[in-house]
């Protein structure tokens, strides 16, 4: 027998107090859900959009208790939230996506496994311990290479290019001050055209909702800007929407996954990293779609049938990083300029405090 859904009115039980926790409550708001919101944050952007909040660590059990019986169901913000945290109230209440796939995903080498038994490419990579590891490795997967921690890396953080042998000691030591570890993950190299992604929904019945690829640009190794769709070609596009799509699948997911990837000079896909939760790619879907990716969040958390991904407009979406967002009545002057801001009360060099999208008419036909 299904598992019937939760009428509007039940409490979506969110960890993490951050920014993409604040836009899925707004969104399940609009839905008629209340979003009780978990964090050790005080100020989290999340804590700001809901009157129900807990702040307290992720290990404090007696919090966490108390969250549970306060929630009809739990979804998460990032995926650094500890797996035994979701286990704890993946005993008591549902939670999508479950603890097995958090695990997965934070974890490049655990992440990378997977991929590849699934038969989707990604680079190639090896586990390393140490710089002699590293040396070893590198002579395998060729320099320059990227040695990266196994977990807590994102927006660059926890990686550096190791362009040969002798740049081992001063590598392992970059990333071991990030995340001190025994075990990290080298990758081959990829010379890259274009990085993508693609934001996928699935649902508690097995639904499928895939937005379409999207192209990133980076700057300083965070995300600038995303253009919705991505310049390619409509083949090059349905082969990484089903990668993605595959990969949902695979980890029998409920919720919303990121799949980032690189398309190389010769027309490949490598699969990057997997994110189990809505992406700064997917922000365009908030204007320029029928339903964002952080309302299908909630519709999967609450075992709604998925909404439409369809687009009404073409986007690009450009973060405000820092002392960017300062411009905010010069961005509200703007016509057609779409503002949102986080309510980070600290400005900070490469912070996200906010973005801004861009909408065009769409395109149709043939991408590149």
């Amino acid at each position: 027998m299904a598992e019937a859904p939760l009428p509007p009115g039940s409490v979506v039980g969110m960890l993490g107090d951050g920014q993409l926790g604040r836009m899925a409550a707004l969104a399940a708001a609009r839905l008629g859900y209340r979003v009780h919101v978990f964090g050790p944050t005080p100020d989290g952007p999340a804590h700001q959009v809901t009157n129900l909040s807990t702040v307290a660590a992720y290990d404090d059990a007696a919090a966490l208790e108390a969250f549970a019986a306060a929630v009809d169901t739990v979804t998460l913000e990032f995926e650094n939230v500890p797996a035994a945290t979701a286990a704890f109230l993946a005993e008591r209440r549902p939670v999508r996506p479950g603890p097995e796939v958090l695990h997965l995903c934070q974890n490049r080498l655990r992440e990378k496994d997977f991929v590849t038994a699934a038969g989707i490419p990604t680079t190639r990579y090896a586990e390393v311990a140490g710089p002699d590891a590293v040396r070893r490795a590198l002579r395998d997967l060729g320099a320059p290479a990227v040695l990266k921690t196994t977990e807590f890396g994102y927006d660059g953080k926890g990686q550096t290019v190791v362009r040969s042998e002798t740049e081992a000691e001063r590598a392992w030591a970059t990333i071991a001050a990030h995340a001190p570890d025994p075990v990290g993950i080298l990758e081959a190299f990829v010379d890259f055209r274009m990085e993508v992604s693609v934001v996928v929904a699935r649902g508690l019945d097995g639904q499928l909702a895939s937005y379409v690829p999207v192209e990133n640009q980076h700057r300083a190794g965070i995300l600038d800007q995303t253009i919705a769709p991505a310049r390619i070609p409509q083949d090059t596009a349905d082969r990484a929407e089903g990668y993605a799509r595959r990969l949902a699948e695979a980890l029998e997911l409920v919720g919303v996954i990121a799949v980032e990837m690189f398309l190389d000079h010769e027309g490949r896909i490598l699969v990057n990293e997997l994110a189990p939760r809505p992406h700064n790619s997917g922000h365009w879907t908030i204007d320029a779609c029928a339903a964002s990716q952080f309302e299908q969040q909630i519709r999967a958390a609450c075992g709604l049938p998925l909404g439409s991904t369809e687009r009404h407009s073409d986007a690009v979406m450009k973060n405000l990083l820092g002392e960017e967002a300062q411009r905010w009545e010069e961005i509200l002057a703007e016509p057609g300029a779409r503002l949102h801001l986080y309510g980070k009360a600290e400005v900070k060099p490469g912070r996200k405090m906010g973005h801004i999208t861009k909408l065009a008419p769409k395109r149709t036909g043939e991408r590149g």
